[in-house]
């Protein structure tokens, strides 16, 4: 009832306490907002730049996304030594070796602990001679004391430092998991010069990046205000972030035209509301990774520990296990991360790892852009199972293979493309690309159901008959197979150099492989990785089936899955001789031309039934 209609048509206003309860509301509400805004939603969302905080993706330079390895129990020379040449001796690839803490002699003066690592710019410049790239683990904090290192006391450090005016908030300190320290002013130009100027030695023996490591979230003051004054103003938590990345690899890049960093993406370890936008800006990603995971399938599990995080000695409740990487590896996708990863079975945790996590997590690992393979726990896969080491090295080759499609990806992805990883919606279920789909197996279980996408798919790892798309396929899974299916009317640029993945062996190694199956007209690019431009094959039925080549040329093969064997093959008209031109395998129904001249034009395949024009 209203007012107007009330007995004697009286209009009733509010009484005094309500008045006054709803000024003080009316007073309170904007403050809140206030609040609100000022100390959550701009510190760490970026609440209104969100739109403008994020540039393009950098273009990951090819390097980058072969294998990387790396320990976390012994941080010695000798013992990195002794990993590159056992993966070596077993014929598992690697092209990255990531140092990580404690490598220097203090955090962060760049020094190497040559306790550690003796001779290190002849360390260096052996690793570089046998062709690995080297990245370095570093945090942003000029430490007052450090963990771990052998100058352990660096109050001299840290004093000249904060004297100088070189540190944020005046100096005032911080704890962290290695110690206790203030943060560099990126925004003082002679504190930039200072800090660049001790990184100077390392970036000069060849590093070729940095792990940028997590301390710039805990940027505040008075312990829970995130800001800090610095040298051009107050400064919150979200910027100083990015600017701490953007820092570091602009000066990277500044001494190394391929330079990289390897910081964070989507990393749902503390609230799910906190950086949502991921820990770096999208034009300082590069590479990244979703932070330090356990040796489980999932913490969050009857059984499994509950992860106690290290930074905030506290239970996590989000999932720090195999389940909850792939779920921020998907996440970190939709923001937009072209290059994202995380480490192969887990960075620390209960001992030993569980072989089946090792195999199901590398298998998983080499259908991302980086492979990671490292952290705590016995490494060396000459000492665990014969099954694990057979199983890593081959999907390490199979991710090795894949490196000319994943470059062509993130290039695109450069130029205002999708991500390479491209999340289906159902599950943990996505495309690699246009021509790969991946149905992760995220538990200690062979069976596993797969819902295909629309399309046409057949396995890529093993023979078989084409699905038709909109299916389920459930099934058990051998610890050698994987539910990785690939798009009829697609074709894989691919850098083969083993016989592990079926793909081809040594005889491959030096040409681009095409691994084409047919199905309607399409065509296909590849980025070249030695960076000299690109091709592109373009596939076509009329009455023979014709493969086309344009672009810069290259020594390739073509293997191209039929099924039915060719009576002829012909190159721009030229007849080609069978056995020495190209072959037939009616084991596995593939056709093989192989061209060890850099040309490109056209071949012509007739099969039984066509004609030709």
């Amino acid at each position: 009832m209203d007012s107007a209609s009330q007995p004697g048509g009286v209009h009733r206003h509010p009484g005094p306490r309500r008045r006054r309860r709803l000024r003080r509301l009316a007073w309170l509400l904007p403050g809140a907002a206030a609040l609100v805004h000022f100390l959550w939603l701009r510190p760490f969302w970026g609440i209104g730049t969100n739109s403008s905080r994020h540039g393009r993706v950098p273009l990951t330079p090819a390097w980058a996304l072969e294998c990387w390895l790396w320990e976390d129990d012994a941080n010695t020379a000798e013992a990195v030594r002794e990993l590159l040449e056992g993966f070596r001796a077993h014929d598992i690839p690697v092209r990255t070796v990531l140092l990580d803490s404690p490598w220097s002699r203090r955090y962060n003066d760049f020094a190497f602990d040559t306790n550690r690592y003796p001779d290190p710019a002849g360390f260096l410049g052996g690793l570089q001679r046998d062709g690995y790239r080297v990245v370095l683990w570093m945090t942003p904090n000029v430490n007052s004391h450090s963990r771990d290192t052998v100058d352990g006391s660096s109050n001299d450090f840290y004093q000249g430092a904060q004297e100088r005016g070189f540190l944020a908030g005046g100096g005032r300190e911080i704890r962290w998991w290695k110690g206790r320290g203030g943060f560099i002013d990126y925004t003082n130009p002679a504190a930039r010069d200072w800090w660049n100027g001790l990184q100077r030695q390392v970036l000069e023996w060849g590093v070729d990046g940095w792990k940028l490591d997590g301390t710039d979230t805990l940027f505040s003051s008075f312990g829970f205000l995130p800001y800090q004054r610095t040298h051009s103003g107050w400064m919150s938590t979200r910027e100083y972030m990015d600017l701490y990345n953007r820092e570091e690899y602009r000066h990277g890049l500044s001494v190394n035209p391929e330079f990289v960093v390897l910081t964070r993406g989507i990393d749902d370890r503390y609230f799910p509301l906190s950086h949502p936008e991921g820990f770096a800006p999208l034009d300082a990603a590069p590479v990244t990774w979703v932070g330090d995971r356990t040796h489980e399938w999932s913490s969050t599990a009857p059984g499994g520990s509950g992860d106690t995080d290290a930074l905030l000695k506290t239970t996590s409740w989000r999932d720090r296990g195999f389940e909850g990487a792939i779920r921020d590896i998907l996440a970190s996708a939709r923001r937009g991360y072209a290059v994202v990863g995380d480490d192969v079975a887990g960075y620390h945790g209960k001992e030993p790892i569980p072989p089946h996590l090792y195999i199901r997590w590398a298998q998983f690992a080499a259908f991302t852009p980086l492979f990671l393979n490292g952290g705590h726990g016995e490494r060396r896969l000459w000492k665990r199972s014969p099954e694990e080491l057979e199983q890593v090295r081959r999907f390490s080759w199979i991710h090795t293979e894949l490196v000319p499609y994943f470059h062509t990806l993130v290039a695109q992805c450069h130029e205002g493309g999708p991500t390479p990883i491209r999340p289906t919606g159902s599950g943990y279920d996505f495309t690699l690309g246009e021509a790969l789909f991946i149905s992760p197996i995220h538990r200690d279980s062979p069976s596993h159901t797969v819902h295909l996408p629309p399309g046409r798919w057949r396995f890529l790892l093993q023979d078989g008959e084409p699905f038709e798309g909109g299916t389920d396929i459930p099934r058990d899974y051998a610890m050698d197979e994987y539910p990785v299916f690939v798009r009829e009317g697609s074709a894989l640029p691919l850098d083969v150099r083993r016989a592990y993945s079926g793909f081809g062996d040594r005889d491959s190694e030096g040409l681009l492989t095409w691994a084409v199956w047919p199905g309607g007209d399409f065509s296909s690019e590849v980025r070249h990785t030695d960076n000299t431009g690109s091709s592109v094959l373009r596939v076509s039925r009329i009455s023979a089936l014709k493969v086309e080549l344009e672009g810069v040329p290259k020594p390739h093969r073509l293997r191209i899955r039929l099924d039915a064997a060719a009576t002829e093959v012909r190159h721009d008209g030229r007849v080609l001789e069978q056995g020495r031109d190209w072959t037939w395998s009616a084991t596995t129904g593939h056709l093989i031309i192989t061209s060890r001249t850099a040309r490109n034009g056209l071949y012509e395949i007739q099969l039984p039934g066509s004609t030709r024009p």
